[in-house]
Order: C-alpha cells, then structure tokens, then sequence
C-alpha cells in the first residue's frame, strides 16, 4: 500500500487542533461594572501620562543608554 505523504501531515495537523473546540473561552478576570467603570475613568484622567512605575524604568534606561550612544556619534557634514 503506497501512503500520501501529505495525509499524514494532514492528519498530524488535525490532531493538533483536537481541543480548539473544547477549550473554556471565558473570560480569565472578571470585574463588577462599578470596577469597571471606575477603571475606564481613570484611564481616561490618566490617559495622556505614563504612571507605570516599571514603564518608566524601562523608559529612563532608554534614555540612560541614548546618552551614552550619542558620546559616539561623529557626524560630518
């Protein structure tokens, strides 16, 4: 009996996706509407600034290593 390579990619494929089906898709967090809304208005106060303690971190250190990097920079014009 002569087998077609490409079935048994084929059935291989459709063994993977087995359990898409049954997998749970609620929600993994579940917050009351007054949460909810008390979260959506402070976004909205806070929306054009960053508060993120580790955000700004990361930010700072952008900057830190930009600095450093400029130290290098050669231009000719």
């Amino acid at each position: 009996m002569v087998t077609n390579e490409h079935d048994n990619d084929t059935h291989e494929t459709d063994k993977t996706w087995e359990n898409e089906a049954s997998a749970d898709l609620s929600p993994m967090v579940r917050v009351s509407l007054k949460e909810y809304n008390d979260l959506r208005d402070q976004a909205k106060e806070s929306g054009k600034y960053i508060t993120d303690p580790s955000l700004i971190s990361v930010i700072d250190k952008i900057e830190e290593l930009t600095r450093a990097l400029r130290k290098h920079i050669v231009r000719k014009y």
